[in-house]
């Protein structure tokens, strides 16, 4: 928003320095983040002067230029000849003035906008002693068709410095305006803010109450409760040739607005002034009255810009009997714009939904000034002031009258009533803020506040919008009475009970495979439907559950992740790519599995939400376990001179798994199986329990070639929520025995495909209290033990609280034995 302050102080009597303004504007939260001047961007000798004579000369090329005698006032015209008065000669190719007039000269030396420098230069045979500006030349407008004619009722007369003439300076505050203070995009809402801020009084220019519905002027017919008041003046005798007054022209200049004509120009100043968005139609244009609907699908429109827009059944249209003439709030139509013979006006000032224009104006990238203001909440309190200020301007200067069959219809929402207590300013903001104080500011603002007692109703303006409960109410005092006032002071926290178990766990976890030798990346939670298909996912598969965004950041990946693997494979790649080969990576987060919870609720946001709108909630979100995965490619360690390279395998992802569980208590259980993305034969289980928490092993060749990685290269992923949960609460920590381990070994002859943890179970199980440490050594396959059959070497550890005779540890190891021969048939190795 670009503010003006001669325009400011025009509404209010600010007794400080522009400086001290935008200061203030600063502390009340709306910063102001350039001070500009405007002026002209000229530099060099620019005076008015007169055309003494004029001769047209035809060219060869077809076009005509005028060779003219200017007198550009004393001192500055060439000295009279015989053949002409003292003047200089000027070429110009315009054609729209006459002898007498009064023009725009730039002197040779200076130098135009866009670093344009003037000189005496010889040109169709004559020497050109200057330039007759247009105001585009100038930069003072669009208007490019001819040159400045001045109006001789100015006064002003040849000689006269155009610079200060045809420019005032002036200070602009370009400031950046938030969300919740949609009302400061007016320069009535800045002025109320800066006479609050120096403590002046602010008389409001548009305070006009809006009356009750009037159907006298031309008929408008409100067919949605997407807008909720709709105002109609008419103008009939409009001069459509009459100029937009300088003084406008230049202030919209200031403000960032462009100067058109007459009728957009005054809709654009009270738009600025007011807050309020109007559209002015050629009322001759109108067929029927008004409608204000919805959008027929498909529906289509012409807008300003010559363009036709298809509607969805969700954009809200003014139309007429020839069917849509404007989209509500965003733009108007060219079936019924003003134009250079527009004699009769239909001034529009209407209060359409926020959320309904948002929407429009994004879905067809049409933002505007007008969208803008809407999008962020106009007063609905002004509509019929904004219209009898706009049609006050339009009569005073381009003549005309306004008729006095008005149509009014709607009506202006009832306004928020907030009850609080006087002292919860004061508790909130931690700052001695009086009562009296409170209700100034409040007042100011322009809210009604009733007190009684020690409770304060406050009544809220209808342009605020966004004050609907007590803490709404001490935000606006605080932001007013000053936050640099409150002070200082650091609040002193409650004592806390430090990290949850969960929390100290999961950093435990972190941290053990980070010390492993992996390395953590992060990558974007989002994937495409085809990495899964690369992953060769059966279609029953949980991980094909997935969650679709409603706007994605890219629409290749426009659904959540239910795999960390894709991200991991995308950062290899990156790296590969860059001759890193040699990887081990992890990443941690949560994957997204949707449940077909039906759809989310969207409770009111004026009002906390009810249980029940919690729990839809809760019930449509998709499930997001906290998931670990790793990947290794390339060598674990480099060939040197210790010697060969240690190729990455699947043991080191096994290890990751079992590295991360050993940090928080717990030991997994590893098993062989079948799961994608990892090869058959080369894929184990991890669960804890019997509860399975993933995969782990080498990756299938299909998927290696599908998402371009090394050979053999191995992954694993698993739950970690699971894990974190399986970990034990706490423990105890046993003494040292002082008395010695007895060590025993047995190896068993089992079938190809006993799980050797199974086996290692069934020892356990067997072996008893006496037993201390189990751990499997060696696995062989070969002649010795036949086809079909492994051999599983155990090392078994017994203790006890007195010192084991061999009688026992024998009995122990025995009993383990048969166990297993009993489970699983197995037969003990010589």
């Amino acid at each position: 928003m670009k503010a003006p302050i001669s325009w400011l102080r025009e509404l209010v009597s600010l007794p400080t320095t522009d400086a001290e303004v935008a200061a203030a504007f600063t502390r009340a939260g709306l910063t102001v983040e350039r001070i500009d001047t405007t002026g002209p961007g000229i530099t060099g000798p620019l005076v008015f002067g007169r055309v003494l004579s004029l001769v047209e000369e035809p060219q060869k090329n077809g076009k005509t230029i005028r060779y003219c005698r200017v007198d550009v006032g004393d001192g500055l015209n060439d000295a009279a000849t015989d053949e002409y008065p003292a003047s200089r000669g000027i070429v110009c190719g315009a054609l729209n003035f006459e002898v007498g007039d009064l023009v725009v000269v730039v002197l040779p030396g200076a130098v135009l906008p866009g670093d344009f420098a003037v000189s005496a230069r010889k040109t169709y045979g004559h020497i050109s002693d200057g330039m007759i500006c247009s105001e585009q030349e100038l930069g003072l407008g669009e208007d490019h068709d001819g040159i400045m004619v001045i109006d001789p009722a100015t006064g002003l007369q040849p000689g006269d410095d155009a610079l200060d003439a045809l420019w005032s300076s002036d200070t602009v505050l370009d400031m950046e305006i938030t969300t919740d203070l949609g009302y400061c995009l007016s320069m009535r809402g800045l002025a109320r803010e800066a006479a609050i801020a120096a403590g002046v009084s602010f008389r409001d220019p548009y305070d006009h109450t809006m009356p009750e519905a009037i159907t006298a002027g031309h008929p408008v017919v409100l067919e949605s409760e997407r807008c909720t008041s709709f105002v109609a003046l008419g103008i009939e005798g409009f001069d459509p040739e009459a100029p937009t007054p300088a003084w406008m022209a230049q202030r919209l200049r200031a403000s960032g607005v462009r100067s058109i004509s007459l009728p957009v120009d005054v809709t654009n100043y009270v738009m600025l002034e007011s807050g309020q968005p109007l559209h002015a139609y050629d009322a001759a244009k109108l067929q029927g009255p008004i409608r204000v609907r919805l959008a027929s699908e498909g529906e289509t429109v012409r807008t300003l810009d010559d363009t036709v827009r298809t509607c969805t059944a969700d954009d809200l249209l003014i139309t007429d009997d020839s069917g849509a003439i404007g989209m509500a709030g965003v733009m108007g139509g060219l079936d019924t714009e003003v134009t250079p013979a527009t004699t009769s006006i239909v001034l529009e000032a209407a209060h359409f939904d926020a959320a309904s224009v948002s929407r429009t104006f994004r879905r067809h990238g049409l933002a505007s000034e007008a969208s803008k203001r809407f999008e962020r909440t106009v007063d609905p309190g002004l509509p019929y002031a904004a219209a009898l200020r706009a049609a006050d301007l339009l009569v005073e200067h381009g003549g005309g009258q306004r008729l006095l069959l008005e149509t009014v219809v709607g009506e202006v929402p009832e306004r928020h009533r907030i009850n609080l207590r006087a002292g919860l300013v004061a508790a909130v903001l931690g700052a001695p803020v009086e009562t009296h104080e409170s209700i100034r500011i409040l007042e100011a603002s322009g809210c009604q506040v009733t007190a009684m007692g020690d409770s304060l109703t406050v009544l809220a303006p209808t342009w605020r919008n966004d004050l609907r409960e007590p803490y709404d109410v001490v935000e606006e005092v605080g932001r007013k009475y000053g936050y640099d006032r409150i002070g200082l002071r650091i609040p002193v926290p409650p004592v806390g009970g430090g990290l949850t178990r969960i929390q100290r766990s999961r950093r435990a976890a972190m941290s053990a495979v980070a010390s492993a030798g992996f390395t953590e990346v992060l990558s974007l939670p989002f994937i495409a439907k085809s990495e899964l298909d690369r992953l060769s996912l059966p279609a029953e598969d949980p991980r094909r559950r997935l969650v679709r965004l409603a706007n994605p950041l890219s629409d290749t990946h426009p659904y959540l992740r239910t795999s960390l693997l894709p991200g991991l494979f995308a950062a290899v790649a990156k790296n590969t790519s860059r001759s890193l080969s040699d990887l081990a990576l992890f990443e941690h987060g949560a994957v997204f599995l949707n449940t077909d919870g039906g759809a989310v609720p969207h409770p009111d946001v004026t009002q906390r939400p009810t249980d029940e709108d919690l729990s839809g909630i809760e019930s449509a979100l998709p499930e997001q376990p906290e998931m670990l995965a790793a990947l290794v490619c390339g060598d674990w360690i480099a060939a040197g001179w210790h010697g060969d390279a240690v190729e990455a395998d699947w043991t080191h992802a096994v290890a990751f798994a079992e590295t991360a569980a050993a940090a928080v208590g717990v030991r997994l259980t590893r098993r062989n199986a079948e799961m994608m993305p990892w090869h058959p034969g080369r894929c184990a289980e991890l669960s804890v329990d019997g509860t399975v928490l993933g995969y782990a092993g080498e990756l299938h060749p299909e998927v290696i070639a599908a998402f371009a990685l090394a050979p053999r290269t191995c992954a694993v992923e698993f739950t970690l929520t699971a894990l974190l949960a399986a970990a034990p609460h706490g423990g105890t920590i046993s003494a040292l025995s002082a008395f010695p381990l007895a060590k025993e070994d047995v190896a068993l002859i089992v079938d190809e495909h006993a799980a050797a943890a199974d086996v290692q179970d069934a020892l356990v199980e067997g072996a008893g209290e006496l037993l201390e440490e189990i751990v499997l050594f060696d696995v062989y396959r070969g002649d010795q033990v036949g086809e079909g059959k492994k051999s599983l070497a155990f090392a078994l550890r017994f203790r006890a609280d007195r010192t084991l005779k061999d009688a026992e540890t024998a009995r122990a190891r025995q009993a383990a034995v048969a166990a297993a021969a009993e489970r699983f048939g197995a037969v003990q190795r010589a």
